[in-house]
This record gives C-alpha cells, structure tokens and sequence, in this order.
C-alpha cells in the first residue's frame, strides 16, 4: 500500500509515517499543503493522510484537488478539532474519513488500512499460487503448511504478484507500490528482493520472469475456501 502524509508538524509527520512503514506500507512524506499536492499529481497514492491546517496550499484544498482528480486515492483528514461541525465540514469536501488530533496509533493504523481496501479493486482474504498462501490481514505466508518469514519488503512484492492473478507486474510498478520516493528508480533492489523471495519459497519455483516485463506468478488467485465464500 502506497500512502502520503501531509503534515507541517514535522516530528508528528515522521513519527506516523515511521509507524506505517512498519505496518509494511511504502510512506511518502510532505511537509506543506504545496509539496503535497506536488506529490500527489504525479504519484497514485492508495490512502492520503492530510492534516486540515496547512502552509501554502490548505488542506481543504488539497482534499478538493485530489477528490477530483478521478483517482482511486482515499483522503483520512486529521484535525486538532473533534467537534461535529468540523467532522462534517471535512467529510463534506470529499474525505473519506475523519480523525481528531490526539489519536492513537492503532486507530490509525486500522482506518489506513480500512480506506486503503477500498482504494483498490477487491482482492480476495487469502492470496494463493500452488502451496502458497499469502494473508494480507495477518500478514503471514505459508507453503504447504509451514510458515515462511519473510522482510516487510518481500511480502509486499509477494502480495502484489499474487494480487495481480498471473498478470505481468514491472518491477517499476513493484517499486512505486512496495518501496517510496526515496527508492532509486535505476537500482537493483527488486530484482535482489525477488531473488531472496525465490530462495525463501523455495521449489519449485512459481514466479516467473517475463524478459524484459517484469514478474508473474500464474495461477495466482482466492483460496478454494475464499472462492466458495464468494458464491
């Protein structure tokens, strides 16, 4: 999951994008309503944390500029105001959520993720290939039974493959959706991280390489029980 923090309180900005990396999520940070318009307009966040009161451009217009770009991206808007006019006001520029300031990190980290399901297409509770299942709520992966400990970073590059069900996914795209703007676009990180994937899943082998492509895994998709849920 891809998210932005846009907050001028640079410790709180730091401090909850460090937390939701180690949620397992690639965070960008911005410092000012400018810069996070910025990022935004070139970078399709999945969830963008947005603190009301802004430098440069606010919040509130943030919120509109992102509501109608079309996109996907879900807005948690955070304020030091709890009341209800304030809630409302903020849900009625188009967030999608609403989160008063002093929060608890857990309540964060649940409406994160909460927003960040419905910022992509539905995916199914346990991803599988052959013996693999990946569970993105508990954030464990099994091969025929038996656990497999894998990075933050090497379970997103997983969870994306098997959400992707046998399509190609470049390795720019793993890197957009698994890593943040701090990551080399010239590096060599996803094809060491593949590499490290393999060996951990071990064989046989189900990601591919496509020459020239990126990755896949055919025949990746839900579960037999998740399917059977879903009729």
């Amino acid at each position: 999951m891809r998210v932005l923090v846009v907050e001028d309180e640079a410790p709180l900005a730091e401090a909850v994008a460090r937390g939701l990396r180690r949620e397992g999520m690639a965070v960008d940070v911005a410092l000012n309503g400018d810069e996070g318009h910025e990022k935004a307009s070139i970078t399709r966040y999945d969830v963008v944390v947005l603190d009301r009161d802004l430098p440069g451009m606010s919040g509130d217009d943030l919120c509109r500029e992102i509501v109608t770009s079309g996109e996907l991206t879900r807005v948690l808007m955070l304020t030091a105001s709890g009341s209800v006019s304030d809630r409302v006001e903020g849900l009625s520029l188009g967030a999608d959520d609403y989160l008063a300031k002093p929060f608890a990190f857990p309540e964060l980290v649940a409406r994160v993720r909460a927003l960040g399901r419905r910022a992509t297409p539905a995916t199914p509770p346990v991803l599988v290939a052959d013996d693999v299942e990946l569970d993105p709520a508990k954030r464990t992966v099994h091969r025929a039974g038996r656990p497999i400990e894998l990075t933050r970073k090497e379970f997103g590059v997983l969870e994306v493959l098997l959400a992707a069900k046998g399509a190609v996914v470049s390795s720019e795209e793993l890197l957009e959706r698994v890593w943040d703007e701090n990551a080399d676009p010239f590096t060599t990180t996803v094809r060491v991280t593949v590499m490290t994937l393999r060996k951990k899943l071990g064989e046989p082998g189900i990601i591919e390489t496509v020459v020239g492509s990126g990755y896949r895994v055919p025949g990746a998709g839900a579960s037999a029980e998740s399917a059977s849920l879903d009729r």
